[in-house]
Order: C-alpha cells, then structure tokens, then sequence
C-alpha cells in the first residue's frame, strides 16, 4: 500500500515527535498488496444458515416462525467484500444437502465464488444459527455440532488460488479442530510463499475449544504467518497470560511490519503497529441487534484498502460499514453496497475520527 508512511493528519510534526514520524517510515507487511491478481481476497472459515424470529424484538422461544439469511464469520465477510466491489471467493466446506445448498446459492447471490467450496457427505452438517433481532437481551443460539466446514481440505485447487489472491482472511473457527486446522495452516504458508497478504480475524469462541492453553497456542502459531490481526480485547487475552488483551496485541506488532487492529464496540477501534497506533470513534446508530458489525467491519477495512485508501480512511470504511449491519436486519444480507456506504459516509460523522500518534 504505497504512501503508508506519511506524517500526522494534521500534516505538521510536533515538536519530540522525531521518534513517532520514524516509526511511521517502517516498512509494513501489508504494503507488499498486490491488486492484479484474479482475486481480490479469500476469506477461509465458516458459512451457514442463520434463522431470525419474524418479528424485530421477538424472543427464539416465542416466534412464530422464521427468516433466513446467509451467515457465518467467513461467509458474511466475503460478501461484505464482495458487496463493496471486490472479486472474493470462499474457502468452506458445506454439508451436501438442502442446507448446504441453501449457502452456497446464497453466496452465488451475492457474487461470491464458490469455486472452491467443497461439498462433504456424512454425518458432518453445515452450521445453524437462530438469532433474535433485538438490542438488549438478545440470545444467539449455533448449532455446531461435527460442523462441516472443520472438514475442509488444503486441496491443489486451494494451494494455487491463495497464490492468486491479493489477500487471504482466515478466522479464528477454522483453527478449531483438523482437518481444517492442518489446512489453514498449509494455505497461511502457501500464502506467505505467493507474496500473499494475511489477516487473521481471531473470532474466538472458548465453547469450542477444549482450553484456553490449547486455543493460545494455536492462535500463536496462526500469527506467526499473518501480517494483520484483527480481534476485541478479549480475543486477544488469549495471547497473554496476564489477561491484558491490548498489551498482547502490541507485542504482536514488534517485528516483521505487523499490525494489529483491537475493536473496541461503541468505543471505536484502535490500529497498533511498532511503537505509534491510530485511535478512531464510532459512527453512533439506533442497534437493531449486537451482532454483524465485526465481520462488517473487516470487509470495509480490506475493501478500502484494496481500493488503495489511506489506513485511517478504511477503518472509517470498516466502522461505518459495522455501524450500518447492527442498525439492519440479518447479516450477509444487511452488508452494504459501495453506493450505500458512500451516501452513509458523506452523511454520517464519527464521534472521533481516526487519528495517528
């Protein structure tokens, strides 16, 4: 991403700020993007089917009956990219049978590749969400049970699509069991070799891992090959054995130009690199439910960025995009389009833009 490196918003140089400003001259991993590949991204991880009550407000337990939409942390950011113009295909695995299908037409819908999704019989079933659309009081309830997409394989079709992507996006669900383990590792590595940007979305879950040592070091292993890491600061505890998610997240951006983005919900967001960060606000909106904006916000960062934005100005993207899904029914379906975030930007102030020191 060339013009990185540049001097505070305010174009001026405080006075003592000489070690800041040579901070800001570094080479980052993620300024080796290449935009003229076939894809512009992959995103790697879960897709599925998601249920909400009829009614805005309704209780799961109480509905009368249902709507569907396309969700899951890798499904929804494909199609956030997807939505804002990106080439981008998705690396699951889905069960073969109508819910399966279900996702994959889905994706289809909303300009997804879904070349490389792989089809599994068997007992494993592709993920079942019901979510209520409510702000307050608002239960989740994923059925994960042998999920399909922990079947995924790192297949020659794989190896060779990470090497044409600008770049890959892994979560942190796809590390939770093998193969799918063995085969984001393989793919973070052909990505490394191809020059392939990678972003790790820790979307950690302690459900589904069998302890916070085991989770701890596979994430470990998982940064070790990704050039940004995305997650709140919970997430990333997961990094520290004192708890102190933001101090793990700094160490994470002490060598190879790594970065690390800690989301922080209605406290807005903040960029880490070595020795400076990028402090922003949030885009306040009337929630309609709690859940979307993080995978909202990732498609609006690396959507911006492939469009050659400023860091600062993607994260604008990121948290105007995450703004606008909590304030929208559904998930996949409530990504916005490059008009509709455009019209929100131009109208839309944040309580404290993304500033740099």
């Amino acid at each position: 991403m060339k013009g990185f490196a540049q001097q505070p918003a305010n174009g001026t140089k405080a006075a003592g700020t000489s070690g800041v400003v040579s901070e800001l001259a570094q080479t980052l991993a993620i300024d080796r993007l290449k935009r003229d590949r076939p894809f512009g991204a992959l995103a790697l991880g879960r897709a599925g089917l998601d249920l909400y009550p009829l009614e805005d407000g309704g209780k799961i337990a109480e509905a009368a009956g249902f709507t569907s939409d396309l969700g899951g942390s890798a499904g929804n950011i494909a199609v956030a990219l997807a939505r804002q113009g990106v080439s981008v295909g998705l690396l699951s695995a889905v069960s073969d049978d109508p819910v399966g299908r279900f996702v994959s037409s889905r994706l289809e819908s909303f300009g997804v590749d879904t070349r490389f999704l792989q089809t599994v019989s068997g007992d494993p079933r592709t993920s079942l969400a019901l979510a209520e659309v409510r702000a307050a009081d608002c239960e989740v309830t994923i059925y994960r049970n042998n999920a399909a997409d922990l079947q995924l394989t790192a297949d020659d079709a794989l190896v060779a699509a990470v090497a044409e992507a600008g770049v890959l996006i892994i979560t942190g669900t796809a590390l939770v069991a093998d193969p799918s383990r063995a085969a984001t590792m393989v793919l973070l590595a052909a990505a490394r070799a191809a020059g392939t940007v990678t972003v790790f979305d820790l979307d950690y879950r302690a459900y589904a891992w069998s302890s916070r040592e085991e989770t701890a070091a596979v994430y470990d292993r998982a940064a070790g090959l990704c050039d940004l890491i995305v997650g709140n600061s919970e997430e990333f505890s997961v990094f520290s054995a004192d708890g102190n998610g933001e101090a793990a997240a700094a160490s994470l951006t002490e060598t190879d130009g790594r970065l690390a983005i800690v989301k922080r919900g209605g406290s807005g967001a903040t960029v880490l690199g070595a020795g400076w960060r990028i402090d922003s606000g949030v885009f306040p909106v009337t929630a309609l439910k709690p859940y979307g904006a993080g995978d909202a916000f990732m498609g609006g960062l690396m959507a911006a960025l492939l469009k050659r934005e400023t860091l600062e100005e993607a994260v604008r993207c990121g948290s105007a995009a995450a703004a606008m899904v909590v304030s929208r029914r559904g998930c996949a379906s409530a990504m916005p389009d490059s008009a509709e975030l455009t019209t929100f930007l131009s109208s839309q102030q944040m309580t404290s833009n993304p500033t740099r020191t």
